[in-house]
């Protein structure tokens, strides 16, 4: 079965179970500040899933876009992937577990759909501990559709429960399906700790919710996500014993090792590596991230850097980049249009160079040390642009393990660590439902408008970040912004919140909302159906803005509290970053 089948076959499926499709969201989370990257399917659902009605109905299925940067030290193995596309279906307080396993072992073992074996299957539910009971209900409806006991095992909450992301918010058990993926004979007895056993599709429960107190309580309208993992999918469906063999990968595998000109014990781990980080390197770029040393642009010249030092180890000719692009395309290009950027090119090879010119350099001094400590870490960091993980993982190559406090220690004396990605955005999850975190979205709207009548027509989110000490809006501008320009925006937010106009949310069709002149996002694709925030001068009829988004919003302008500009610098080339927070009047 192709990617394209595996795809096509996902999405008819759901959508003959009356499932409407939505897009995948972008890479960037509009407003989870918990997260850097989306990481699963539901990210772009959080407010949907905190009880926002969604404007397609219910049940949702959707191909979606993730980055995980967790077990990136996993990357290369059999499994894991960086980027990697996650099939996935959704109940909004619909249908509930029963529905959701049946329909998930339809789909695999259907000779319809995928028709996978069902001797080489097998399932996880949650065990129960002493604050909710074991999840009988689950392995029952395993049971109904010819599940025998041997192939369920009972997990606890680190294997089969998923949340909250906070102290509380909802949560729930979950069920996960793991497939036989060795040519041994499956065993009768599901052993999960046995890595033969390749988990590919996992179903969440949203039961409860966790209160501050710490019980659970059970949810009035529960809900079902689902995540199934393509990449792992095509490679079981395919009898592949890795996903790097898959049609998805064995191209640019090919293509890399067509330009390796040296012997290198670790070739077959570094080509891998490069294969899994350059695919996700061409998708944040083509999601507008640009390499920098902070945040997302941190992990993109991680990716980068970690790839270029592999590629001079194996002694990849200089036009490998070029080629494995050009392969890239050819697998990706038509589903995913926005990686066909010539832009792209040019941000890699401008990285590629600026590396170039302080790599020998840096290898050669990192021989030179007898001992990596982590002062001498930080300086590789800061001569040669060394990341903290490319040195370790080259240190422990020669049995040393340098300290990372004292990376940190010495970092932290010249940058704030909490700025960049290795203070360790990457856990994810709900992201703050506050009173304060929905003024400053309802404020954000605000200013995206008032950048677009004193700056110009040109003025294109790209992208922003909320928490609840203050919001962040990246947007295209080719300049500085002046002080009086600040000012004159500041003046307009404030004048707007004065008014206190309405804010109102309708559910209207993707063509009506273009009509209207309702604005998105950079990147941002949206369905049929689409929720739609406007806020109106009710004594004139003006619209002051309207914007397509999931919400929540306040109601009136005048809940928000004073607007107030404290920074405006570059974010990349082309693009402004403006810091701003709101105070009670």
């Amino acid at each position: 079965m192709t990617h394209q089948e595996l795809r096509k076959k996902f999405i008819d499926f759901f959508r003959a179970k009356d499932h409407v499709v939505i897009p995948s969201a972008p890479l960037v989370p509009a407003n989870d500040p918990t997260v850097l990257f989306t990481t699963a399917g539901m990210h772009p659902l959080v407010p949907y899933l905190l009880g926002e009605p969604h404007p397609s109905g219910k049940r949702l299925v959707s191909v979606q876009k993730c980055i995980r940067t967790g077990d990136i030290d996993e990357v290369g193995d059999d499994t894991h992937n960086t980027f990697f596309e996650m099939l996935g279906n959704w109940s909004l307080g619909d249908y509930q577990k029963e529905d959701a396993i049946k329909w998930s072992f339809e789909f695999l073992t259907s000779q319809q759909w995928l028709n996978l074996p069902v001797d080489r299957l097998a399932f996880s539910c949650f065990i129960g501990d002493e604050y909710v009971s074991k999840d009988d209900e689950a392995a029952d409806a395993w049971r109904s559709l010819g599940v025998k006991d041997n192939r369920i095992a009972f997990l606890d909450r680190k294997n089969n429960w998923w949340g909250p992301a906070g102290q509380t918010g909802p949560c729930g058990p979950d069920t996960e399906m793991f497939y036989w993926a060795s040519d041994e004979p499956t065993p009768e007895k599901f052993n999960p700790s046995d890595s033969r056993w390749v988990e590919i599709w996992n179903d969440v429960f949203m039961q409860y919710r966790k209160t501050e107190n710490g019980s659970y309580e059970k949810l009035q309208s529960p809900s079902v996500d689902t995540g199934m993992g393509l990449e792992r999918t095509l490679m079981v469906l395919n009898g592949k014993s890795s996903v790097y063999e898959t049609e998805l990968f064995s191209p640019l595998i090919s293509v890399l090792e067509s330009c390796v000109t040296s012997d290198n014990e670790n070739g077959r781990h570094h080509i891998r590596v490069i294969a899994d980080h350059m695919r996700s390197s061409v998708f944040i770029i083509a999601d507008g991230i640009f390499p920098s040393n902070k945040d997302r642009g941190y992990v993109l010249r991680r990716l980068l850097r970690r790839s270029m030092v592999f590629a001079k180890q194996l002694g990849l000719s200089s036009e490998w980049h070029t080629k494995y692009l050009e392969s890239l395309r050819t697998i990706l290009g038509d589903v995913y249009p926005e990686i066909k950027s010539q832009e792209i090119e040019k941000v890699i090879a401008d990285e590629f160079h600026k590396f170039e010119m302080t790599l020998d350099k840096g290898l050669k001094e990192f021989g030179k040390l007898s001992n990596i400590d982590g002062e001498s870490a930080f300086q590789l960091y800061q001569t040669y642009g060394f990341p903290w993980e490319l040195t370790y993982e080259l240190a422990q190559t020669r049995g040393l393990s340098p300290n990372k406090s004292e990376f940190e220690a010495a970092f932290a004396k010249h940058k704030d660590l909490s700025r960049t990605a290795s203070a360790g955005m990457f856990k994810g999850g709900l992201a703050d439902n506050s009173d304060i975190v929905i003024r400053y979205h309802t404020a954000t709207h605000l200013l995206n408008r008032a950048l677009y009548i004193v700056l110009g027509d040109h003025v294109v989110q790209r992208g922003s970040n909320i928490t609840a000490e203050r919001t962040r809006f990246d947007f295209s501008h080719p300049q500085k912004i002046t002080p009086d320009e600040l000012k004159r925006i500041e003046n307009m937010v404030n004048g707007w919140i004065d008014g206190d106009y309405p804010v109102a949310r309708d559910v209207m069709s993707h063509e009506q909302a273009n009509t209207l002149g309702a604005s998105g996002a950079f990147g941002e694709k949206y369905g049929d159906t689409v929720s739609v925030y406007t806020i109106t001068n009710p004594v004139t009829g003006e619209t002051i803005s309207r914007e397509f988004c999931g919400g929540p919003h306040i109601t009136h302008t005048g809940e928000i509290g004073k607007f107030h500009i404290i920074k405006e610098e570059s974010a990349s080339a082309g693009i402004r970053r403006i810091r701003a927070v709101i105070q009670d009047k």
